[in-house]
């Protein structure tokens, strides 16, 4: 049967995109495919972001759509990416390249990102900069056609098993600290990149310190203009914040599901206390996944706005709340802890954990991904209108503040 669209159907329908799929999966039957040959092939096609334009992954179909093609390839039983270990690079570094990148980084980078085969990072927090990104210190000086950088970064994510990372860097410190920043694609395998692992209360090192010294970087590796990375960096972290608290899940999906099941399944361990406190975090679990909902429809119309800092700082809020219930529902039985070796998960999830484990990993949701204190501060200032927190150091150079 052909699969052909008829003649003439434009390609931002739905009929098109469907039978450009069943194409693809005629072509490349996905229990045969290996997978990284199967997702080239998707993205050669234009089905990995529809949005985007020919030749990069895409058709410059409307985002809207793309959820129907992921539940077609879903259901044929397609590859997709592990959200672990990718997902800087298909959450953050993709959206940014796409934006502020060329035609010939876009035609370099975005392929080996979709299909797994380059790994990136993110280097931006800093010993001195994580809450305030705009006063890190890390240098980059143009040399020629190249920027040679020296610096420090801190909680970086994948940095031990990426090829690339989005770097943003201090170019000019005769300014205040927004203007004097550039943003970079920094070569993780470059001479002068040392990756030093950070150990983490549950006994893994998802982190590292990352410290650059005499790192060049070729001109042509730069996104957006110089003193500009600023702008670059807030699409990024748009972007991750989307990433982190605007998944999708089903209702009582993760660990709300599991604390319910628990409830279900230990009837000994019931009280009419904990039965409240059950219900209250299961209807917020239920209101942050609707509103992630609506977020991604939102998100399928245009670029991702302040409101995806309201569903990332709901995630980090839930998870802490769950996880801290669980433990006083199990009692002493939630305080075992199995494993603390040092380790290097590949894709950390704390539905895989103990109670245990989830209790000291969603710690850290508050803190990654911009903290608590950070998005409250923008949900004020631009979803509720607020007058701005006093910015004493808004107009002063950045090498004149104190450190």
């Amino acid at each position: 049967m052909s699969t052909a669209p008829p003649a003439g159907t434009p390609t931002g329908t739905p009929e098109y995109l469907r039978a450009a799929v069943q194409r693809l999966l005629a072509a490349h039957d996905p229990a045969h495919t290996p997978a990284a040959e199967f997702l080239g092939a998707r993205y050669d096609a234009g089905l990995a972001w529809i949005h985007f334009p020919v030749g990069s992954g895409g058709l410059g179909a409307p985002r809207a759509l793309q959820q129907l093609v992921n539940d077609e390839f879903t259901a044929a039983g397609a590859p997709v990416l592990d959200s672990g270990r990718h997902g800087i690079g298909l959450g953050m570094a993709a959206p940014t390249l796409l934006a502020f990148g060329d035609e010939e980084i876009r035609r370099r980078f975005l392929r080996p990102l979709w299909t797994g085969e380059e790994v990136w990072c993110q280097l931006f927090s800093e010993p001195g900069a994580g809450s305030d990104l705009a006063a890190l210190a890390t240098r980059a000086v143009r040399d020629g056609d190249h920027w040679v950088v020296d610096g420090q970064k801190v909680w970086t994510s994948l940095a031990h098993e990426a090829q690339w990372a989005i770097l943003v860097t201090r170019t000019d410190p005769n300014v205040p600290k927004h203007r004097g920043m550039t943003y970079f694609i920094c070569d993780m395998t470059a001479p002068g990149v040392e990756v030093r692992p950070l150990r983490q209360a549950t006994g893994e090192a998802e982190f590292n310190e990352v410290f650059l010294t005499g790192v060049r970087i070729p001109d042509a590796h730069r996104l957006g203009a110089v003193g500009d990375g600023w702008r670059v960096a807030t699409t990024t972290l748009m972007n991750e914040r989307v990433a982190i608290g605007g998944h999708a899940e089903p209702r009582e999906g993760g660990l709300i599901g599991l604390l319910a099941g628990t409830w279900r399944e230990r009837p000994e361990l019931r009280t009419p206390g904990l039965h409240d406190a059950l219900l209250r975090l299961w209807v917020d679990a239920e209101a942050a996944r609707l509103t992630g909902e609506r977020l991604r429809q939102q998100l399928a119309a245009g670029q991702p706005g302040p409101e995806g800092s309201a569903a990332k700082l709901a995630f980090a809020r839930l998870n802490q709340q769950i996880s801290g219930l669980e433990l006083e529902l199990l009692g002493e039985e939630g305080l075992l802890y199995d494993d603390w070796t040092f380790r290097r998960p590949a894709s950390p999830s704390m539905l895989q954990g103990t109670p245990g484990y989830r209790y000291l990993r969603a710690k850290g949701n508050s803190i990654e991904g911009g903290t608590s204190e950070i998005l409250r501060g923008i949900i004020a200032e631009r979803v509720l209108g607020l007058p701005q927190e006093i910015r004493v150091d808004k107009d002063v150079a950045w090498k004149d503040l104190p450190r």
